[in-house]
């Protein structure tokens, strides 16, 4: 059996700047990390690619107020579900055709992906999570009274619609994609955290207004398939602590005791490195025998030779 990668890239990383934001621009992102996964396969490793879609998202739902007058809104899930299919699409070109000019004779499958969340998870009684364009107070609290958001004033650059950000418990698709992976396939799978969706009594599924996040998703798939690696490819190299301060320093490597600490220390990101390693710490308290890699995507080869990245093992 071939050694199993999980690689959960950012949705930022399809959106590299406000300039860059066509869908022509995205898929240029695409081709650039390409490359770097179609070498993981052929140093022996079977993969699932996992991806955000935050910036995405919010192009659908800005799409969805700009069409109000004539067009009902789409809801959460499904705009879930349709960046799932676009960004899936973007990779089955670029890995496909990457294949093709490497002469790899390996198939991509992109799997419209569901994760069941707890309905008595607490963050539905909180959400925190903004989704959309900012509004004005008028605009904003007169689509919270007609269409029951919740929203919030963001830091005084206006107002937002918040929504719950639950966490993950099941993996629906799960069974399909190990399957693939036995059948050699390359699978892009989990986008966007998956379709949030909740079980009723009788097991049926319903998709609800929630985001999961994309990490603690892809952590939760990586533990459950037995993944030897889970990577979260990031804009650097190493994970820094004190990260553009006189005394940052570089990190090659930490145990799940260290990286634990390091997390609850505040010397990292709150909102970008922070949730990186934590969803690192809970795949591999998941599944001991695994090994955690931050690193950038262009960098996964030569992080996988143990030339850089940072590892979290043991």
């Amino acid at each position: 059996m071939s050694p199993l990668a999980i690689v959960a890239l950012g949705g930022n990383a399809l959106v590299t700047d406000a300039a860059h934001q066509a869908i022509a621009d995205q898929y240029d992102a695409v081709c650039a990390v390409a490359g770097p996964l179609v070498e993981l396969v052929q140093q022996g490793w079977g993969l699932v690619v996992s991806h955000g879609n935050g910036p995405q998202v919010g192009f659908i739902l800005r799409r969805s107020e700009l069409a109000e007058a004539e067009l009902a809104p789409v809801p959460m899930d499904y705009a879930v579900g349709d960046t799932q299919g676009a960004i899936g699409y973007m990779f089955l070109k670029a890995i496909g055709n990457e294949l093709r000019r490497r002469g790899v004779d390996r198939r991509v499958a992109a799997i419209v992906t569901q994760t069941v969340v707890d309905p008595a998870d607490p963050a539905f009684a909180h959400p925190t999570k903004p989704v959309g364009s900012f509004l004005d107070e008028t605009t904003a609290r007169e689509h919270a009274g007609r269409l029951g958001w919740h929203v919030v004033e963001d830091a005084g650059r206006g107002w937002r619609r918040v929504v719950a950000s639950p966490a993950p418990v099941e993996i629906v698709e799960l069974p399909t994609i190990r399957e693939l992976l036995d059948a050699g396939v390359i699978v892009v799978a989990g986008g966007g955290g998956g379709i949030p969706v909740v079980r009723d009594a009788d097991g049926d599924l319903a998709g609800v207004e929630a985001v999961v996040d994309k990490d603690s998703a892809s952590a939760l798939m990586a533990a459950e398939l037995g993944a030897d690696l889970f990577a979260i490819p990031t804009g650097v190299e190493r994970v820094a602590v004190n990260w553009g301060k006189p005394d940052q320093r570089w990190i090659d490597h930490l145990t799940v005791a260290e990286a634990t600490a390091l997390a609850r220390s505040g010397e990292l990101g709150e909102g970008s490195m922070r949730p990186k390693v934590e969803a690192l710490v809970a795949y591999l308290e998941r599944h001991p025998g695994g090994a955690g890699l931050i690193t950038s995507a262009q960098m996964l080869p030569a992080a996988l030779r143990r030339e850089t990245g940072t590892w979290i093992e043991g």
